[in-house]
């Protein structure tokens, strides 16, 4: 009885967690694209198919992370059960699933970080006072740190002085140069380090010295690559600008959705990760492939739908802000990959789209529809960590 019970709470929380990266690959990973199809550079239903194939390879590459954070980080002394899991699981789902049907905006990542802190907490686990700390401001710091990058990137595309020719190809330079020292799963990584990036792993087969434990060949190799980029998009753009920019939005457009996969998967896969890891003793590759197989299937299945309103939205905003919006997203997302921070994505984009709309001397958003967001955001966190403590603690009454 016991086992079947065990079985069945392992099969529900399964199906929960597949349900969960299924509406963040319909709905999380969407956005990237959308300036690309409000631009005409590509169709909607091969950016929808782009998606799932870039968003499920950066799940899998670059989840375990924020997945590792939301499984195990957010409450000391206890491990989340399978019951833990499910309750978890149901309750961030059932949060979502409000946002999406009332048109409210609640963001997944808190959503879910509340509500695994409320099963934590059931389970009898103590706070984890550091990580909450870390989280809140990196939280907090990312509406200012978006917005002003965005702010930045949006001046410089305006400024007269600057031709496309130049200043499309300088943004391609930073993306190539991050994109050089993005961690990776797949590339082989020094001494007990788990993840690589290309630079690092290029550098590995010279000996080179260190300046300040910084890797000379490193640097060398990133401004290779930002070098590379510059040049490619620039050739692109000489030749044509509208071509140029329709490239870089595709390319960009790719790297945030791969890198949208990665933040966002341990959303789904983070309350299984004592329940696969542990008590079924599997590799976390496999929690990832699930996550990565529900990610896809959404960005299939209902990312078109979505993809059309949101490049409306985009079009409306023009190119320039749009890229604008889109290079602090990869920024941000990366750093809070390396730093294992669950995030919400829709909050750096829109924050983006608040800094480029400043530089053209309007934010675009209303004050009112702001302040509503933030109060959501704000109800959605606390209120997600006393239903999570509610819903395990009536489910280990009833099964207990």
């Amino acid at each position: 009885m016991v086992d079947a019970v065990f079985w069945a709470l392992v099969a529900l929380a399964t199906v929960t967690s597949l349900v969960t990266a299924w509406a963040l690959g319909a709905n999380s990973n969407s956005p990237p694209f959308a300036p690309a199809i409000g631009a005409n550079a590509i169709s909607t239903m091969r950016a929808a198919f782009l998606i799932g194939i870039l968003a499920a390879l950066g799940a899998l590459t670059q989840g375990g992370s924020i997945s590792e954070t939301v499984g195990s980080g957010l409450v000391d002394g206890v491990a989340i059960t399978s019951l833990g899991a499910t309750a978890g699981l149901l309750t961030a789902t059932g949060f979502m699933a409000f946002g999406i049907y009332s048109g409210y905006p609640v963001p997944a990542a808190f959503a879910t970080t509340g509500a695994m802190v409320g099963v934590g907490l059931g389970l009898g686990g103590d706070p984890a006072i550091s990580t909450y700390q870390r989280i809140a401001t990196f939280w907090v710091l990312v509406p200012p740190v978006s917005g002003g990058l965005a702010y930045l990137t949006a001046t410089l595309l305006r400024r007269d002085d600057v031709p496309d020719t130049v200043g499309i190809p300088l943004l391609a330079a930073v993306v190539g140069g991050i994109v050089a020292n993005v961690r990776l799963s797949i590339i082989p990584a020094p001494g007990d380090a788990t993840q690589g990036s290309l630079a690092a792993y290029g550098a590995s087969f010279v000996d080179t010295p260190s300046v300040e434990g910084v890797d000379v060949l490193v640097v060398v190799l990133t401004l290779a690559f930002a070098a590379a980029s510059f040049q490619f998009i620039r050739r692109r753009t000489q030749a044509s600008v509208d071509k140029g920019v329709k490239t870089f939005l595709l390319v960009l457009g790719s790297i945030v959705a791969f890198s949208s996969g990665g933040s966002q998967v341990g959303l789904a896969t983070g309350p299984l990760e004592n329940l696969y890891g542990v008590e079924l003793g599997l590799p976390s590759i496999v929690l990832l492939g699930l996550g990565s197989a529900g990610i896809l299937g959404g960005a299939w299945m209902g990312a078109p739908r979505l993809l059309q309103a949101t490049s409306r939205e985009y079009a409306q905003l023009g190119i320039r802000r749009s890229i604008a919006a889109l290079v602090p997203g990869f920024i941000i997302a990366q750093a809070a990959i390396v730093l294992g921070i669950p995030i919400s994505f829709n909050n750096i984009i829109i924050s983006g789209v608040i800094g480029g709309g400043l530089a053209g001397g309007s934010a675009g958003v209303s004050r009112r529809k702001l302040l509503t967001t933030v109060v959501f955001w704000l109800i959605t966190l606390f209120s997600s960590v006393a239903v999570g403590f509610g819903v395990y603690t009536a489910f280990a009454t009833v099964l207990g």
